[in-house]
């Protein structure tokens, strides 16, 4: 028989699903796509609608806030939006001035060019990155010594998104150069049931409201966590369940991967157990509590705590860290008749944790 007498041209749905079931899939590609941060994208839909209106570039953008929620995504939206292609690249891939002047002189008019973690430039190539942005020029240094001499290019104008999880380490006259700053906030969980339910939709998958809601529930208030509990909720119900994701498959799938009715992991409880049984609750120190959970200070600092601290489960002190009673209380554990003592910022008095 001819091959194209048997082969079915029209894909199936499960063939059409395949192409868009990856990370880049689930990523929305306009701002009418993107959910929540409704704020940010009042103001973002001014910038660009105003740069599209005047057929320029638009401002330079910096997006800040913690990991996963949404500034990757939001530069392409950007790229996107303007009609722009998206040059990717990120602040540790950027060793020397060389590198930064390759990148911006290859870019033609209107593109986008987008540096992650840009507050781990060099400062030398943060230097030279000033008067890219204000004056669409740069200069390089060609040579050493006596003989050295610098070249002016000019570069096309281009619109520079900055992406940060550590806003406060970006310096002054870097920040200063932006025109559009804005932080990233955790999500609200009728915002991430919404996210759940379009990725499921890309994704070709079966989901009711109830399991929706109960991945959104334990979800941290992170778009990129809901779209991983999504996929291992997925796999659950393929192999243990009907295929649907119904709310008792949701809870059965994120308690076989660790997930607690609060989004709780492992290492979340691993901090908790520590720092409620070990050290009796605290005050103790950050690196001592790292160690104690085999992490580092920066992923507990910034990865780890701030869920915590939103839950109400944790306290930074001046003398340390603290578990709150309600960590006591999720743990299953007493809370104790002699809480420790820390001090209240506002008025320096030592108060109990309550």
């Amino acid at each position: 028989m001819p091959r194209d007498e048997w082969i079915d041209p029209t894909p199936t749905p499960i063939e059409q699903a395949e192409p868009l079931a990856d990370e880049s899939g689930l990523r929305p590609r306009s701002l009418d796509e993107f959910v929540g941060q409704r704020e940010l994208k009042e103001r973002l839909s001014v910038i660009l609608e105003a740069a599209r209106a005047r057929g320029q570039a638009a401002d330079h953008l910096l997006f800040g806030g913690p990991p996963g929620l949404g500034k990757t995504t939001l530069a392409g939206i950007v790229a996107n939006e303007l009609g722009a292609h998206l040059h990717v690249t990120s602040g540790p891939a950027i060793e020397r001035a060389g590198d930064l002047a390759s990148i911006l002189t290859k870019l033609e008019a209107g593109d986008v060019l987008f540096i992650d973690e840009i507050h781990r430039l060099p400062r030398p190539v943060e230097e030279v990155l000033y008067p890219a942005m204000e004056d669409l020029q740069i200069d390089v240094m060609l040579g050493k010594g006596p003989a050295a001499r610098s070249i002016r290019f000019d570069l096309e104008p281009f619109t520079l998104v900055g992406a940060t999880t550590r806003t406060g380490l970006i310096t002054g006259p870097l920040r200063d150069r932006f025109g559009f700053a804005f932080r990233l906030e955790f999500y609200a969980a009728e915002d991430l049931e919404s996210i759940v339910k379009r990725a499921a939709t890309v994704l070709g998958l079966s989901i009711t409201q109830q399991g929706a809601s109960e991945i959104a529930r334990r979800s941290r208030g992170t778009p990129r966590i809901a779209n991983r509990l999504l996929r291992r909720v997925r796999d659950f119900a393929e192999v243990r369940s009907d295929g649907v994701l119904d709310q008792e498959s949701a809870a059965d799938g994120l308690h076989l991967f660790g997930i607690d009715e609060r989004g709780l992991d492992k290492v979340d409880r691993s901090l908790l157990e520590n720092l409620c049984l070990h050290f009796k609750g605290g005050p103790v120190g950050l690196s001592t509590l790292a160690i104690s959970i085999a992490e580092p200070t920066e992923t507990v600092e910034d990865v780890i705590e701030p869920f915590l601290i939103q839950q109400g489960l944790l306290m930074r002190t001046p003398r340390g860290r603290v578990a709150l009673g309600a960590a006591w209380q999720h743990l299953g554990l007493e809370v104790p008749s002699d809480p420790p003592v820390v001090v209240d910022l506002a008025s320096g008095e030592e108060t109990l944790f309550g």
